[in-house]
C-alpha cells in the first residue's frame, strides 16, 4: 500500500475535489450493495466536505479519502469548502456524505440554534481530533486583548465557517457587538496575506495543531505578530455552549517561548440521519484501524481514539457508529 505523507495528502485533497456544486453529480450511493446490519463500507461515490485549502481540515480530509480508496470499494473525493456551518448545510442537502465540522456548529444545527432556524437532520460518525483557538494579532496593532478589537480590522473567517462562529462569540463574551469590529470575513489565505501587508491587524482562526498557514505567518513575521490570550472568556462562552474548554498551544508547535492559553473545541464528523449503517460502522472502523496513516498525513489525527469518539455531547453518535465503537472497545 502507498504510503501517504503530508505532502502527499495535500496533493490528494486538491486532486480529489468535486466540482463546486459538491457531490449533485450523478453517482452510485455510498454503501451499496452490502448488507446494513454489517460493517461492510459496499460500494458507490462517497464525497467528504473540508474546510479551506490551508487549514488542518483539508489536509486530513484528502488523506482520509485516499485512506477511503485504499481500503475500500468506495470511491471517495474531497473537497475544499467554507468549514463547518456551510459543511453541515451541504451535507443536509446532499451534496456531501460527510462534513468535517467543530462540535459546536454541530450542537447547533443539531438545536436549532444559532445559524440553523430549525433542528437539522444530522448525527455524527464521532469525535475525532480537537481544533485550537488561535487569536494573533500585530504587535503595532495595539490589542492586548479581545475587548480591544473594537475598531480594529479584524479577521473573523470564512463565511459561514466554524471559525467565524466562535470569533463572533469571543467578541460579543467580550461585551462588543460585531458591528464594533471591522470584521474581514476572510479565508485563511488572505487572512495571513493581510496580516503581512498591513491591512489586517489581527485574526481568529480554529483549526489543528499545527495549522500550516498559522506557521507561515510566525516563520515570516516573527515576533511582529503574537498571541493574546482569550481564557478569561472562558466562562461566558460556556454559557452559550458546553464544548468549549481551556487547554494550551505548547509553545514549540510554533517555535514560540512559552504554551499559549486558548478554548479547545472538539471536530467532529458529520452525517445525515439516513446514512446507511453498514458505511458509517465502516467508515467509523477505518479512522481507527487506519490512524497511522492519518497521522502520516497531519499529526492532529493522533488525537482519534475510540475512548473518546463517543464523547460528542449533544450531537447524537450515528448507530452504524455506535455499533463500531463498542466493537473496536
Amino acid at each position: 500500500m502507498k504510503r501517504i505523507t503530508p505532502l502527499a495528502g495535500i496533493a490528494v485533497a486538491a486532486a480529489l475535489v468535486l466540482t463546486a456544486c459538491g457531490g449533485q453529480q450523478s453517482r452510485q450511493e455510498a454503501g451499496s450493495g452490502a448488507d446494513e446490519s454489517s460493517c461492510d463500507a459496499g460500494t458507490g461515490r462517497i464525497s467528504i466536505a473540508t474546510g479551506n485549502s490551508t487549514g488542518v481540515y483539508y489536509v486530513v480530509g484528502g488523506g482520509m479519502a485516499q485512506v477511503i480508496n485504499d481500503e475500500t470499494k468506495l470511491k471517495a473525493t474531497a473537497a475544499e469548502t467554507g468549514a463547518s456551518v456551510q459543511n453541515i448545510e451541504q451535507v443536509v442537502a446532499g451534496n456531501y456524505d460527510v462534513g468535517f465540522s467543530l462540535a459546536d456548529s454541530a450542537a447547533d444545527a443539531v438545536n436549532g440554534e444559532a445559524d440553523f432556524d430549525k433542528a437539522q437532520d444530522v448525527s455524527t460518525l464521532g469525535r475525532i481530533y480537537s481544533n485550537y483557538t488561535h487569536v494573533v494579532v500585530r504587535k503595532d496593532a495595539d490589542i492586548d486583548s479581545v475587548e480591544d478589537f473594537a475598531g480594529k480590522a479584524i479577521s473573523t473567517g470564512s463565511p459561514e465557517s466554524g471559525t467565524e462562529v466562535i470569533a463572533n462569540r469571543l467578541i460579543e463574551s467580550a461585551g462588543l457587538e460585531v458591528s464594533d469590529v471591522k470584521a474581514q470575513r476572510l479565508d485563511l489565505t488572505k487572512t495571513v496575506d493581510g496580516m503581512k501587508d498591513g491591512s489586517i491587524d489581527g485574526l481568529v482562526w480554529s483549526g489543528g495543531l499545527p495549522t500550516p498557514a498559522i506557521t507561515d505567518l510566525f516563520t515570516s513575521m516573527g515576533d511582529k505578530v503574537e498571541f493574546i490570550d482569550i481564557t478569561p472568556l472562558l466562562p461566558k462562552m460556556q454559557e452559550v455552549n458546553e464544548v468549549y474548554e481551556e487547554t494550551s498551544i505548547p509553545g514549540d508547535t510554533y517555535e514560540l517561548a512559552e504554551d499559549i492559553p486558548t478554548i479547545v473545541v472538539p471536530n467532529v464528523l458529520v452525517v445525515k440521519n439516513d446514512m446507511p449503517e453498514n458505511l458509517a460502522c465502516a467508515l467509523t472502523t477505518l479512522l481507527v484501524e487506519q490512524k497511522d496513516k492519518l497521522v502520516q498525513v497531519h499529526p492532529a489525527a493522533n488525537e482519534i481514539d475510540p475512548a473518546t469518539m463517543a464523547e460528542t455531547g449533544p450531537i447524537p453518535l450515528h448507530p452504524g457508529s455506535e455499533r463500531a465503537l463498542a466493537d473496536l472497545g
